[in-house]
């Protein structure tokens, strides 16, 4: 595959997109294509140079970015941060949580033209993209302009793995174009290097998300409050989760709650547009359901609370008695489990869990996971812990600590941004 040829297959595809992308927003179940922004025929102004880019696609990698985004600001004060994102929650997020340090905007389509005008707006010192977000014309566009790139918290999926070996030659090319390249683990630095990254370049670092800081003291109690949490009720929060995984959901949480009433149930569904979804769920087992966005008061008894805000569910796992980390029960690689256990939490999560290996594997090894290997086990699971406050309480501390024992690549990261893309920023 050619450039040319990666170019024609992504107009074609953005033609058969685009009119499917209007449909389902139409009928509320996508967001936008942002076309006119992502085309980047026009902005508001940028603040004063230098910049750098630091990309990341949404919710995930936008709040993995914050302290990343805290330490390039703390090293390189003068240095302003135009970060990108590619969906609308991604964008909602990086207004709440990093505010005027950023200024934000979307990433543009991978043609000649859009990036071209986006590397004229920009004008970057250096780009770092989070995780492994590699677009051929935009990498090449800056290598060309003698940017260097960089791939900062550098993870490779077993789906893209597979993907991305059915076009090697072309993504050989595409990888000399990134200065330096920081990976997770050594599975991530090993996949990397098969594809045709220079092995020079590539550096383990670990994972940011075991960098992300604690909740501020006072912050569970904030949301116990704003949840209308009892004394005696312990909220089981299932985060992340995908169509198929809220039915085992429910299915559990009325199982459990048949011998331990006081247990209350959050699910945070990942796609927010499928609010509607779950709460119809919820109503076909005769349960009530009330939307976080609307909570002010008193929740009524056994409401099941369904987050349909973006941003919140990190913190939200700080109020949580356990937590089930979703996308794992269904086939889609898993989600981030760090995120509960950084906040010791007693954490489940199912046996798809690919896109976060070491990540489940560090938090089974310490005793701070379970692994259920189907709706019926998690009711399982989740009756045992409900029953076992001091089973949870340990569980939480060891995950806490296993997540504490692996800080440090918020610092490694930032060490190489100094030695291969900033040096005189």
């Amino acid at each position: 595959m050619s450039h040319a040829l990666y170019s024609t297959v992504l107009r074609l595809g953005l033609l058969g997109y685009l009119p499917v992308a209007w449909a389902r927003h139409a009928r509320g179940q996508g967001h936008p294509p942002n076309v006119a922004s992502r085309l980047w025929r026009a902005g508001e102004a940028l603040p004063p140079a230098p910049r750098c880019w630091l990309h990341a696609v949404s919710v995930g990698e936008a709040l993995t970015a914050a302290p990343l985004v805290d330490g390039l600001r703390a090293r390189w004060p003068a240095l302003a941060i135009v970060m990108t994102t590619v969906t609308p929650t991604g964008a909602s997020v990086v207004g709440q949580r990093l505010g005027d340090r950023v200024a934000h905007r979307y990433f543009p389509l991978d043609l000649p033209r859009p990036v071209a005008r986006a590397l004229d707006a920009v004008q970057p010192r250096f780009f770092i993209a989070m995780e492994t977000e590699l677009w051929p014309n935009f990498l090449r566009a800056l290598a060309r302009r003698g940017v260097p790139a960089m791939v900062a918290n550098g993870r490779i999926s077993d789906r893209s793995f597979h993907r991305y070996r059915r076009v090697r030659p072309f993504m050989r090319r595409v990888l000399q174009s990134i200065a330096v390249f920081a990976m997770q683990s050594e599975e991530d630095a090993r996949r990397i290097v098969e594809l045709g990254a220079p092995a020079a370049r590539v550096t383990v670092t670990g994972s940011l998300k075991s960098d992300v800081p604690a909740p501020a003291p006072g912050a569970a109690d904030r949301w116990t409050t704003l949840l209308g949490l009892g004394p005696e009720e312990a909220l089981w929060v299932a985060g992340s989760t995908h169509r198929g995984e809220e039915t085992p959901v429910l299915e559990a949480y009325l199982t459990a709650r048949a011998k331990h009433p006081a247990l209350a149930l959050l699910i945070a569904p990942r796609h927010p547009e499928r609010v509607g979804e779950v709460e119809a769920l919820v109503a076909a087992r005769g349960l009530a359901s009330v939307r976080r966005s609307t909570l002010t008061g008193a929740r009524r008894d056994n409401s099941v609370v369904v987050l349909d805000t973006v941003g919140e569910l990190a913190d939200l796992y700080g109020a949580a008695a356990l937590a089930f980390v979703g996308g794992s029960l269904v086939d889609t690689g898993g989600h981030n489990m760090l995120e509960p256990a950084v906040r010791g939490r007693a954490v489940l999560f199912g046996p798809h869990t690919s896109n976060f290996r070491e990540s489940a594997q560090l938090l089974l090894d310490a005793g701070g996971a379970l692994r259920v290997a189907d709706g019926a086990d998690l009711a399982k699971a989740v009756g045992a812990l409900a029953a076992d406050p001091a089973r949870r309480a340990a569980m939480g501390q060891a995950g806490a600590r296993a997540v504490a024992a692996r800080r440090g690549a918020l610092e490694a990261t930032l060490a190489l941004v100094q030695a291969h893309l900033a040096p005189d920023a």
